[in-house]
């Protein structure tokens, strides 16, 4: 169980959660040429600190064609995996305008943070014909279960200025530090997040909300419960998150 409490009254909240603990989507794109109908694919995704989604895509795809002449596009981000109920499932249809990372150094931090949550992807980077992506988010429209349904604006969801602070500028130094010398903590996070996780997790990336996890194929995510937004409030909220979480398991020990 995640250390944080799920506020269930906060559509917003409900709408990052979701995006931020997706590793994949399905990708809606106008069918290029004279039909123009609906064309629908897998993607892998990941999230910028705000909550923009990060795309890696061949030039060669049906998709990418698709793009190049209308940048309106869709994603279903879906949460109702493994439910007896998948109707009674979170899901979230974010709508936007699809841009290719022009190679600042802003762009090239969202590259990075791509590719840890999604290393096996590093190898397709490397070729000419692929190119990273950001999705510029219009509006969202939530499906939380029966009554709790509504759009949202982009401005609603995504994260503003203030509450990012220089948390993007700091977050290559955050990982470095956490896993290299404090992987035990790491493994503590992923131990909320994954029944019987065993240990060598590492830290892949760190936002105002929480932090992603990976070990070989396996992701997972641990919430705060205080947002960050740099390198002081980063380190704050791990290591109380730390002292918080070893108290029940030295509890079950008996210590």
């Amino acid at each position: 169980m995640s250390p944080a409490p799920e506020d269930e009254t906060d559509p917003a909240a409900t709408c990052r959660r979701l995006l931020r603990r997706s590793a994949t989507a399905a990708l809606a794109t106008v069918e290029r040429g004279g039909a123009g109908g609906p064309y629908v694919s897998l993607v892998q995704i990941a999230l910028a600190h705000d909550g923009s989604p990060l795309l890696l895509l061949s030039g060669l795809a049906e998709h990418t064609k698709n793009i190049a002449g209308d940048s309106r596009v869709s994603l279903l981000f879906d949460g109702t995996r493994g439910l007896d109920d998948p109707l009674a499932g979170a899901r979230v249809t974010l709508q936007g305008r699809i841009e290719p990372l022009c190679g600042a150094a802003a762009d090239d931090r969202l590259q990075r943070r791509y590719l840890a949550r999604h290393p096996e992807a590093a190898s397709y980077a490397a070729f000419a014909d692929f190119n990273f992506y950001r999705v510029a988010t219009e509006r969202l429209h939530l499906v939380a279960g029966f009554g709790r349904i509504c759009w949202l604006a982009a401005g609603d969801v995504l994260l503003g200025a203030a509450k990012l602070g220089t948390l993007a500028e700091e977050e290559d130094g955050i990982l470095a530090h956490m896993n290299a010398d404090h992987g035990d903590a790491v493994d503590l996070y992923a131990s909320t997040a994954v029944a019987g996780a065993p240990p060598g997790w590492r830290m892949t990336g760190i936002d105002p909300e929480g932090a992603d996890l990976r070990r070989e194929g396996a992701a997972a995510r641990i919430d705060f419960h205080e947002t960050v937004n740099d390198g002081a409030s980063a380190r704050r909220e791990l290591v109380r998150l730390v002292k918080v979480l070893r108290v029940p398991a030295a509890t079950e020990r008996g210590d």
